[in-house]
């Protein structure tokens, strides 16, 4: 049973994609590139801590799916960002795939989440 948001999949997943984001931020020209990385943490960040408001607001269910939705959508930034990485080589492939492979899973998970609420509403 959940009881707290920290007990959600997606939350979980979400944990772990700012850690991915975060360890790379620091890395090569990546590093340098402050506005860049500003906006990838925040992306991250956001996905997680939206969750996180989204299931604080669980007394309503249409208030909480905005949340989660806005959770997915910062997945969708996150790997967004994950191509001016690609292309400005900031990073190599393989740490850019497994970013865009865990954004995807906190995504798919947050809208299994969102399906889950509107078949129980």
């Amino acid at each position: 049973m959940v009881t707290k948001f920290e007990d959600l999949e997606c939350w979980q997943a979400a944990r772990q994609l700012v850690k991915l984001v975060f360890e790379v931020c620091d890395e090569g020209k990546l590093a340098r590139d402050f506005d860049l990385r500003s906006q990838f943490r925040r992306a991250a960040l956001s996905s997680m801590n939206n969750i996180a408001e989204g299931f604080g607001r669980r007394k309503s269910p249409l208030e909480m799916i905005r949340f989660f939705d806005y959770a997915q959508g910062s997945c969708c930034e996150v790997r967004s960002i994950t191509y001016v990485l690609e292309d400005r080589n900031y990073l190599d492939l393989e740490k850019v795939n497994t970013i865009r492979d865990q954004a995807e899973r906190v995504k798919a998970k947050t809208l299994g989440f969102i399906a889950a609420v509107r078949r129980n509403s």
